[in-house]
């Protein structure tokens, strides 16, 4: 077995009630007729199985994925003389949002003075002069400015305002690799490259680390996270951070019951403090699953156990990072956005292909938990055929309907399993926006 040997050496271095008068007249009260044009539920949430077991049930076995590859990408920007992303790229969000059509927290319209601000403070004139080797200390937001401020799109409009922050990038899990590029004017912030996302994260939720144990880091045999939220604490029980599905750790010893991973916490003058923290082996695992029915069904019910969250915001997830996330276990890296997604593994285009022409193709070429299925801006995960129709897994916002030319949505919010026309029920269901009909590929890893 490959252990941390080194454990010791990194040791050292470490509106008040209106009150009734007697004339006052009786209460009338006026039955007011309201037009029930959407029901209150979606019929494939009570029509269509959401226990991932019974898809799985007829499984057939399928060749596991490489650790060595999942690594190679996970430890990537440890391997980086500097920061990757070119200038700008990294400056995309201050020339993307202007004043006039975004909006703050308070629901009002933002100032030039917030992006002038912002694009100040960002301090792009010492871009790559850091390029140091950190990791993240608990689960941090990726920002697209140097700021924990919103920026929305019209709240009045259906699928706009909250929860969609067109400044969350990403999130990344604790104890994940980092390069830095440069900090912010006040400091108070970091641009930081990560193996799948880059943008600005407090500097105080990040750890600088010597190249050198970067690579015992790397050298070290590694365990994966199989249960969320477990709670992960130094040698003295002080808390750490929350675990995450997606998340590995170094291995530096085992008994009967427990593995001893290694982990950061941040000590005086910033310094690293590496940790033993000792971990049941009931939610972890040594080295990749085996992607098999009982692990899929382990994983995937652990994955839904959030809700939804665009770019990962509250600790959630949206609906590429679900999809990430799930095969990370089994050893298989996938990049950030559905986009990107798309393009990983034998692709097939679906666009001009017709609805019924799409149903056929999926049914002769996708391969259940393997085939991923995309339309512009969203994807998910087949799963398999019920009732002769094709069966995915998304976590989803909600769905779009439209009645006399308004706009709106019928909220969903979580992880489910549903046909691709989920809330074809609904009355005002918008036929131009189902999953089916917009379509464009899937891919098969």
């Amino acid at each position: 077995m490959k252990f941390f040997y080194l454990i010791c050496a990194l040791c050292l271095f470490n509106s008040c009630a209106v009150k009734k008068t007697q004339t006052e007249e009786p209460i009338k009260i006026v039955e007011v007729k309201v037009e029930k044009y959407i029901p209150r539920y979606i019929s494939d949430l009570k029509t269509i199985p959401q226990d991932v077991s019974f898809y799985t049930k007829n499984l057939a076995k399928s060749s596991s994925f490489s650790q060595k590859q999942f690594e190679k990408q996970y430890f990537r920007v440890w391997n980086l003389d500097k920061v990757s992303i070119a200038l700008v790229d990294a400056k995309w969000a201050h020339t993307t949002y202007k004043v006039g059509n975004t909006y703050g927290e308070n629901l009002q319209l933002h100032k030039e003075s917030f992006f002038q601000k912002n694009l100040d403070n960002a301090n792009y004139e010492f871009y790559t002069s850091v390029n140091k080797k950190a990791l993240t200390l608990v689960n941090v937001n990726l920002r697209a400015f140097p700021t924990n401020k919103p920026v929305l799109h019209d709240p009045k409009k259906a699928g706009e305002g909250f929860p969609f922050d067109y400044l969350q990038n990403s999130s990344i899990a604790a104890n994940q690799p980092l390069i830095l590029s440069h900090y912010s004017k006040d400091g108070k912030w970091v641009f930081v490259e990560s193996s799948f996302a880059f943008g600005w994260v407090k500097s105080r939720n990040i750890v600088v680390i010597d190249e050198k144990y970067t690579k015992l880091w790397q050298k070290a045999e590694q365990v994966f996270m199989i249960e969320e939220g477990v709670s992960i604490y130094s040698q003295t029980h002080e808390f750490l951070f929350k675990s995450r599905i997606g998340m590995m750790l170094p291995l530096v010893h085992e008994d009967e019951e427990t593995y001893t991973v290694l982990t950061l916490s941040k000590y005086k003058n910033k310094k690293p403090l590496y940790i033993q923290s000792k971990i049941k082996k009931s939610v972890v695992h040594k080295g990749i699953l085996e992607f098999n029915a009982q692990n899929i069904n382990m994983i995937l019910k652990e994955i839904s156990k959030t809700n939804y969250g665009w770019g990962g915001i509250f600790g959630q997830r949206d609906c590429s990072s679900t999809l990430r996330d799930f095969y990370a276990p089994f050893g298989l890296w996938l990049p950030r956005n559905s986009s990107k997604q798309s393009k990983v593994g034998k692709v097939v285009n679906l666009e001009g292909v017709s609805p019924d022409g799409k149903r056929l193709v999926i049914k002769k070429e996708a391969i259940a938990f393997r085939t991923l299925v995309y339309k512009q801006g969203h994807i998910a995960l087949y799963v398999g055929q019920y009732n002769n129709e094709a069966i995915i897994f998304q976590n989803v916002w909600g769905v779009k309907t439209k009645k006399d030319g308004m706009e709106g949505r019928f909220i969903i919010g979580r992880p489910i399993f549903s046909t691709l026309e989920v809330g074809k029920n609904l009355k005002a269901f918008d036929t131009n926006a189902s999953m089916l009909l917009k379509l464009k590929s899937i891919s098969t890893l």
